[in-house]
């Protein structure tokens, strides 16, 4: 399933209808519960899987979902980041474990930056290195404390696309990052939840980033330096965590061309994730603006 949660928040479901999406209203089925309680609920998630079942046989009855403004999928409690997880491009015969770290680098980004696919990101006047992050986000589905890596994906809803913003001067200034991280609206997400059943290999995806139409990022997820069951373990040990929290598993390096021709995103630039998840790709587009001019782009 595609389940999505509209801006005035009603929680939804992306039905395919061809080369279109409708949407399906899910407040006939869980009322305005949220998503995260209703994929922690095995009795709702049924509810929800015979209704979008149901509107498969007759998509056409159901609006179009492209005239719907979106929020995030979900509302985290806790984002909860990786810094270095991809493995970078190395030199042939080189050995591409060599620069493994032993733990996991791991961050947060507070609630404050969160913000959904339809919403420009502002570009602060106090932030002169604004840069862009892909990645695939894992959305928890059931409360995790200290679970075993062989139990970790019991505990995973499904996953949706992020955007991890950041200002890299901010972030250089101390060796905590979270000031280059958090600035207001800079974690756009969504914007659909894939549910885990969509997904057969997590480590078998390709993570693609476009900016401004030009690949800058093309990785599979198997290069990753830990895998997700041992993350949701590795966190679960420290911290217990709640269905709707987001673990963001890190951005694959850039392209070396990509990397040469770095400069700061500016007003008028978009980047798009786009990770194909099932059966159909998911796409995250984000619009940068000015922070004088964001509060007409986000009506």
């Amino acid at each position: 399933m595609r389940l999505v949660t509209t801006l005035d928040g009603r929680p939804a479901a992306l039905v395919p209808d061809g080369a279109t999406e409708r949407l399906l209203d899910l407040t006939p089925v869980v009322g305005q519960a949220a998503l995260a309680d209703v994929l922690a609920d095995p009795g709702a998630t049924a509810r929800v899987r015979a209704a979008v079942a149901h509107a498969h046989h007759a998509p056409a009855d159901l609006p179009p979902a492209d005239g719907v403004r979106l929020g995030p999928p979900v509302r985290p409690g806790k984002i909860l980041c990786l810094g270095y997880n991809y493995r970078g491009h190395v030199a042939a015969g080189a050995d591409p474990h060599g620069d493994d770290p032993a733990y996991p680098d791991v961050f947060v980004k507070t609630p404050n930056t969160l913000c959904g696919p339809d919403d420009a990101v502002a570009l602060p006047a106090a932030a002169d290195d604004v840069d862009y992050e892909g990645e695939i986000a894992v959305v928890i589905g059931r409360r995790a404390h200290r679970v075993s890596v062989a139990d970790a994906m019991d505990h995973v809803a499904g996953y949706t696309l992020f955007d991890d913003v950041s200002d890299r001067g901010w972030q250089g200034r101390s060796s905590q990052w979270e000031l280059g991280k958090c600035f207001d609206g800079f974690g756009p997400l969504g914007p659909a939840l894939v549910t885990a059943d969509e997904v057969p290999d997590f480590h078998d995806l390709l993570v693609e980033v476009e900016r401004d139409g030009v690949v800058t990022v093309s990785q599979s997820t198997s290069t990753m330096v830990f895998t997700l069951p041992f993350l949701v373990h590795y966190l679960s040990e420290v911290m217990t965590l709640e269905p709707g929290d987001v673990i963001s598993t890190g951005t694959p390096q850039k392209l070396p061309e990509a990397l040469a021709a770095h400069r700061p995103l500016a007003h008028g630039d978009a980047v798009t994730i786009r990770v194909v998840l099932g059966e159909h790709p998911l796409a995250l587009t984000t619009r940068f603006v000015d922070a004088d001019r964001s509060e007409g782009e986000n009506r």
